[in-house]
């Protein structure tokens, strides 16, 4: 009796040390999960902050509306960075030592999130998905580091030979931007091409913020370069093009996913026709041919007024891929617990065309696989998926 009234009480010992330390996880109450987000909601990606945010609270009210995550709902706290590193980190300091979130979801921006990477790390609070192709959000592996897509190297370097066997151009050539941004798609596209026998014979660069791409096309047609691998952004595509285009020289483009935006064709207009982008969601037309696509763009609108994007997406797959481990850590929610559930969660293709995600205690980032999407009319359309041995 006596070792059974021991056994007992060891046990009772056990469980209440195991309830204290559940009780004890940030962010996480018998009725509630705090997390927290920085975007940019007033800085130069602002577009891209204000609809990742918006994808992300239509993904927490679907789940809050089905009953939460095992009893719990989920409360997202929300602060603007402006993009600025310094603003980040004091928004995360906020969030983690104020308000004790649980983790930190999309934190917008390469800069910014890795600015406040090593607060969360040192506070135990989990990085899930920071909206940026930075390889450093899951590499080197950490328990708490957890990437979203495809790096910009992986990416280039997968799409830019596929591009390549489609269009069967005589020459090579790349125009990039001289910051590592640029540098990161060039080395991408040059090994991608390397792999398949081809060289690139010229190069072209600029400085970020050019506006002023006469030299760089003149060059690039007088080397008789027929297909260009571009590590450009947004204007600096769209001006690019534009003057090859006035120039009547019309070679085979293939852009980085920085590049994969409806905001290309909103400010070239018809001359964006043909450009190709590393990518893998499809953006959300309300017209588009699948109707569980429709279905969501309809929804996106109706809850806030404005025509979904394909940060839309991003945000609303982020958040449905945090709550896949919420859902299969259990009741007794701790970081461990999830990052011991996300680490065997396996998430099928969505709607949007992502690929299958994969994750295990040594791959925090689902899938490297890229695919290929082309501007016709004005809009992306996907016209070379993803290569069968992608993973």
């Amino acid at each position: 009796m006596k070792l059974i009234r021991t056994l007992t009480m060891l046990t009772a010992v056990c469980a209440v040390a195991s309830q204290s330390a559940w009780a004890q996880t940030k962010g996480v109450t018998k009725d509630q999960i705090v997390i927290g987000t920085v975007q940019d909601l007033s800085g130069p990606l602002a577009p891209y902050g204000k609809d990742t945010l918006d994808g992300m609270k239509l993904r927490i009210a679907e789940i809050n509306e089905q009953g939460g995550v095992h009893g719990r709902k989920i409360k997202l706290l929300v602060e603007d960075s402006g993009y600025d590193p310094k603003r980040a980190v004091l928004a995360t300091q906020k969030m983690v030592e104020q308000q004790g979130i649980f983790a930190m979801i999309a934190l917008m921006g390469s800069a910014p999130a890795m600015a406040a990477m090593p607060l969360l790390m040192d506070a135990n609070v989990i990085s899930f998905s920071p909206m940026t192709n930075a390889r450093e959000t899951f590499d080197p592996v950490h328990k708490l580091k957890w990437g979203f897509s495809t790096p910009y190297f992986d990416g280039m370097k997968s799409t830019v030979p596929m591009v390549y066997k489609t269009a069967k151009p005589a020459k090579a050539c790349a125009l990039y931007q001289d910051d590592e941004y640029g540098l990161e798609n060039f080395r991408g596209a040059e090994a991608g091409l390397k792999a398949i026998g081809v060289e690139i014979a010229e190069k072209a660069t600029y400085k970020r913020g050019a506006t002023d791409f006469t030299s760089q096309v003149a060059r690039l047609k007088g080397a008789n370069c027929d297909f260009i691998a571009m590590g450009t952004l947004i204007r600096e595509t769209v001006g690019a093009i534009s003057e090859m285009r006035k120039t009547g020289y019309n070679p085979t483009l293939v852009g980085a996913s920085g590049t994969y935006t409806d905001l290309i064709p909103k400010l070239g207009g018809k001359g964006m026709d043909g450009l190709y982008a590393d990518m893998f969601a499809q953006i959300p037309y309300l017209d588009d041919a699948s109707q569980p696509v429709r279905f969501w763009a309809s929804k996106y609108k109706t809850m806030f007024d404005r025509e979904a994007t394909v940060f839309g997406a991003y945000g609303y797959m982020i958040m449905d891929r945090f709550n896949a481990g919420l859902q299969k850590a259990g009741p007794k929610l701790t970081t461990d617990s999830w990052v011991k559930a996300m680490e065997s969660v396996v998430i099928e293709s969505d709607i949007f065309g992502s690929p299958r995600l994969t994750f295990g205690p040594t791959k925090h980032i689902g899938s490297l696989a890229s695919r290929v999407s082309q501007l016709q009319n004005g809009r992306w359309k996907v016209v070379i998926d993803y290569p069968k041995d992608a993973k």
